[in-house]
């Protein structure tokens, strides 16, 4: 049974209670975690706390890189067994659980480069004064990691704050928490300081409201819904905390008619299945110009029919949603689509060989989605295409722009011009041009605008949102 991990400790919650790991292939109880509370989260910080004051304080940038590094490759030791632990505690398929563990090793490959090459400026002043700036850590940083990519997102928050000389506290989301526990053993393992990374597990209603609150979180990295990110903002507010947030995304791929269709496919599809849909940056709305559009939905809809949901070791096109919860709500929207006569191209089929108490769904097309429907408005986190026409550019722009998230889009186009048009008016925090995704992206920053979010992780950018500026003036005549 694992336990909370605080100060490079396993220990036990003191509510003495415990939470289900359900198997989101079978919907069988297969573990137990613990159930944090605002007593644990306090352990954690305090924790935290010391070992920023003393052991981890101390280092420099130069060896607080080389411990990420250890870091990774000791994750790249054990990839095989991260991947199997993130399969059947997330339900993710083999080539995909095994992808998320080797991000991580690249997460913490890249900020252990990088943490020493966070530099200050020197800044002309008046005569007889020096000034310059630098940056310093937040000191204790919160991270609330959401359950459909827990190492990649660990990863890329965790691995930044540590580089950039925070110390971290983590709630990981009780529906898939049993990676990241074996990730910080791991870290402990290679000699990161007691206190560095704590692990605290429970509901986000106990564990992490407690940790939004608690006085000692001198900033927090959320990533999840943006009804919680404003709650956990409002929290933090009382207190003037710095956040993080990552909220969701609608993202649109925009395919004009003198797009590449061969290249522009596959990406497509993988855009909304991968993950089995449950991706905040999935390309969930298919925009395509008229002209274009039913050749376009045809060759969509054929790579639909061929796509097989199944078991996680079975490793096909996607496997179950995370909870029962979960495939209600994709269901809901889709007995939405029936009722508003919402027409379904394809459909994707699940494998017969699947569990019965599995939480499957198929990979669903549809078409003529009107954009005030929910279907183009509110995140399915499921393998749902919406797809619909445009008339021109500018409807183009008017239709992507129609959400109020803003995370990530896709354009397809040969027009060079159109390219940089279109990057410049779609409201995206990344817009990939002729790709989608960029294969993960470790080095690219991420977040978003508008409903997204704000801040960004990954990339070196992230490295200045876990750092305060401080300028030094220095008056000598």
């Amino acid at each position: 049974m694992p336990l909370h991990y605080i100060a490079n400790t396993a220990v036990r919650s003191s509510s003495g209670q415990t939470l289900p790991v359900i198997d989101p292939a079978t919907g069988e109880t297969f573990d137990t975690i613990e159930r944090g509370n605002a007593a644990d989260i306090d352990q954690a910080v305090s924790a935290a706390r010391h070992c920023l004051n003393t052991a981890w304080g101390q280092l420099t940038a130069a060896e607080r890189g080389r411990l990420l590094m250890k870091l990774s490759a000791k994750v790249a030791e054990h990839v095989d067994e991260l991947a199997a632990i993130e399969q059947r505690d997330c339900g993710k398929p083999t080539k995909q659980a095994r992808a998320d563990a080797v991000a991580l090793v690249r997460y913490f490959e890249f900020y252990a480069g990088a943490g020493d090459k966070l530099h200050g400026d020197t800044i002309p002043y008046l005569d007889g004064y020096s000034v310059m700036t630098w940056r310093e850590p937040h000191g204790v940083t919160g991270h609330v990691v959401p359950w459909n990519y827990p190492m990649q997102i660990f990863g890329r928050s965790v691995g930044g704050a540590l580089a950039a000389g925070n110390v971290c506290v983590v709630k990981p989301s009780e529906d898939a928490c049993l990676s990241l526990i074996r990730v910080a053993e791991l870290a402990a393992a290679v000699g990161f300081p007691a206190g560095a990374i704590n692990i605290v597990t429970g509901y986000g209603h106990e564990v992490g409201d407690a940790l939004a609150r608690h006085p000692g979180i001198d900033h927090i990295s959320f990533t999840g819904s943006p009804h919680v990110g404003t709650l956990i903002q409002q929290v933090a507010a009382e207190r003037h905390c710095p956040v993080t947030l990552e909220l969701g995304g609608k993202g649109p791929q925009i395919v004009f008619d003198d797009a590449d269709i061969d290249a522009a496919l596959p990406f497509i599809v993988s855009g909304i299945v991968q993950n089995s849909g449950q991706t905040c940056s999935a390309g969930s709305r298919l925009l395509v110009h008229r002209g274009a559009y039913e050749a376009v939905l045809q060759r969509v809809g054929d790579a639909f029919k061929a796509l097989r949901a199944g078991s996680p070791k079975m490793d096909l096109d996607l496997g179950p949603l995370i909870r029962k919860t979960q495939l209600e709500r994709v269901n809901g929207f889709l007995e939405d689509a029936r009722t508003s006569g919402i027409a379904t191209v394809a459909q994707g089929q699940i494998d017969g060989g699947v569990h019965a108490g599995g939480f499957y769904a198929p990979p669903t097309l549809l078409r003529d989605v009107p954009v005030d429907h929910r279907l183009a408005q509110e995140e399915v986190f499921g393998p749902v295409l919406a797809a619909m026409a445009f008339d021109d550019e500018d409807h183009a722009v008017q239709l992507a722009n129609a959400t109020v998230f803003g995370l990530v889009a896709g354009v397809w186009t040969r027009d060079g011009a159109r390219q940089f048009r279109m990057a410049k008016r779609v409201k995206a925090g990344q817009v990939f041009i002729n790709n989608y995704g960029a294969g993960g992206g470790v080095e690219l920053p991420f977040g978003g605008v508008k409903s997204s979010g704000y801040g960004r992780e990954k990339g070196f950018e992230a490295l200045l949102g876990f750092t305060t500026l401080k300028t030094v003036a220095f008056r000598h005549g």
